[in-house]
């Protein structure tokens, strides 16, 4: 398995075996969904049933969800029985991502730096129908030349049911454009989020030694505008009372 990126034309492709797969990524801003969100606990329950189709079950869904579809992102099947088509993923990452840099440190190094990816952005990725969602998460993080370990990352599905927005994990080998073309193409019906693994705590010794001095420069430069906001805060309090015991006590 190997990975050919192409950063200057925002494309990354996959090959395995004989059968090619690939990703291509577009990225656009949409409004996040309204609703109350509500994480899913039970999995299981929630999760979508695979069956296995026969080639012609598959050919029919295609054509009932190009026909539904409204952007133009149709499915497309292989003579193999394998289909490529598109899903889109919201990024909501809520702490920094360290990125590969172009430039280059002492002995040749790649610079790294960390920085908020914005939350909200709508990643469009074309893939097949054999690619898991592990390999989706693998592929995003290849878009943002993200250096952070892929096992930090994972990808949740979206589903809204009336006025209620339910969460749930999915796991990392389960096949998203799948769960697509069971779902039809409205994203209300589905969407996918990438987010961090939700562990309850947060797991340090995941990251390396200059990603935690990443988030050190970051939590520090938070600090010192946090003290400067404080400092300027109180020094406009102590002018705004000298000047009322000046007005209090009169001319001198």
């Amino acid at each position: 398995m190997t990975w050919n990126s192409t950063m200057s034309s925002g494309y990354s492709s996959l090959e395995e075996d004989s059968e090619e797969y690939f990703f291509t990524a577009r990225t656009s801003f949409f409004k996040k969904p309204s609703g109350k969100v509500t994480e899913s606990k039970d999995v299981e329950k929630d999760r979508v049933l695979r069956t296995e189709f026969s080639r012609e079950e598959i050919r029919q869904k295609i054509e009932k969800y190009n026909l539904l579809t409204k952007d133009h992102l149709k499915m497309t099947l292989g003579h193999s029985g394998v289909y490529t088509g598109f899903i889109k993923v919201q990024m909501d990452l809520r702490r920094p991502v360290t990125v590969r840099g172009r430039q280059t440190g002492a002995g040749g190094a790649a610079v790294e730096e960390a920085f908020y990816l914005p939350r909200g952005v709508i990643n469009t990725l074309h893939i097949s129908s054999s690619n898991t969602v592990r390999q989706v998460i693998v592929a995003l993080l290849n878009k943002f030349t993200v250096a952070d370990n892929s096992a930090k990352y994972a990808l949740y599905k979206r589903c809204q049911r009336e006025e209620q927005v339910y969460v749930c994990k999915l796991l990392d080998t389960e096949q998203p454009l799948f769960l697509r073309l069971m779902a039809g193409p409205d994203p209300d019906t589905l969407s996918f989020v990438l987010r961090e693994q939700q562990t309850g705590e947060v797991m340090w010794d995941a990251f390396s030694i200059p990603e935690l001095r990443n988030f050190l420069r970051i939590l520090d430069k938070e600090e010192e505008e946090q003290r400067e906001a404080v400092i300027r805060r109180y020094s406009i309090y102590r002018q705004r009372l000298q000047e009322a015991m000046r007005e209090v006590r009169g001319p001198s």
